[in-house]
């Protein structure tokens, strides 16, 4: 497993120009560090865009999707700091998904992230997901320059709770059904598995082609906690 995790935090977002500063030193020195001191988190990157958007992916691993929906978290959701409260007012374009780790392979972490957002219909979602575990992944962790192949599946009920924190937004924020994240060496290894797996989800039977939003990612800052 490559993941820290079987819990995950995926949030894509844009920036007012004039936050962005603001945004790096209060996402550096207190919102980052403040998710990691909450029990059962793991690990906190950041990834800025290389290609396609929002410019800003932020990925927190957590022990399992319950720490997600727990009381530590959701008290710290509903008591943002001024300053918390102050940057996440710039966020633009926001998606968040409070997810459950279906599928994790690799040997790392990668410096590049491809990140795919989709939606799989109710009636389809066993199908496409024994697909994407048992025949479409597995070879993708296998290539080179990949450090990891990640399938996120969004937890509805935890992803609706209205926080304080989420209420400080200026914008509604989207909750992507299904996640596929690509980490690896350059975004020209990463890119390669994503176009691969996109051919390979649109040519899956009998079922609707999904529209996927993809984009590529480089690390900016990372934060671990030790077991």
């Amino acid at each position: 497993m490559s993941l820290a995790g079987l819990g995950a935090v995926c949030i894509w977002h844009d920036l007012l120009p004039e936050a962005v500063d603001e945004f790096y030193q209060w996402h550096n020195r207190e919102h980052m560090p403040e998710r990691l001191g909450i029990p059962g988190f793991r690990r906190g990157r950041r990834f800025i865009a290389v290609a396609g958007s929002p410019t800003y992916f932020n990925l927190y691993e957590a022990d399992n999707a319950e720490v997600l929906g727990g009381r530590d978290y959701l008290e710290r959701l509903d008591s943002p700091t001024a300053w918390t409260r102050r940057v996440v007012a710039s966020f633009r374009c926001v998606s968040r998904s409070i997810c459950r780790v279906a599928y994790s392979e690799g040997v790392g972490e990668g410096g590049f992230m491809l990140t795919q957002r989709f939606d799989v219909d109710a009636a389809e979602a066993e199908r496409t997901s024994d697909a994407l575990r048992r025949d479409l992944l597995p070879p993708l962790a296998g290539r080179k320059g990949i450090a990891g192949v990640h399938l996120c599946l969004a937890d509805e009920a935890i992803s609706r709770i209205e926080t304080a924190e989420k209420k400080a937004r200026s914008e509604a924020t989207a909750i992507p059904g299904w996640i596929v994240l690509i980490e690896g060496t350059s975004e020209t290894d990463v890119r390669g598995a994503g176009e691969s797996l996109t051919a390979d989800l649109r040519a899956l039977p009998d079922r609707p082609a999904p529209t996927i939003d993809t984009s590529i990612y480089q690390l900016q800052h990372a934060l671990s906690k030790a077991r």
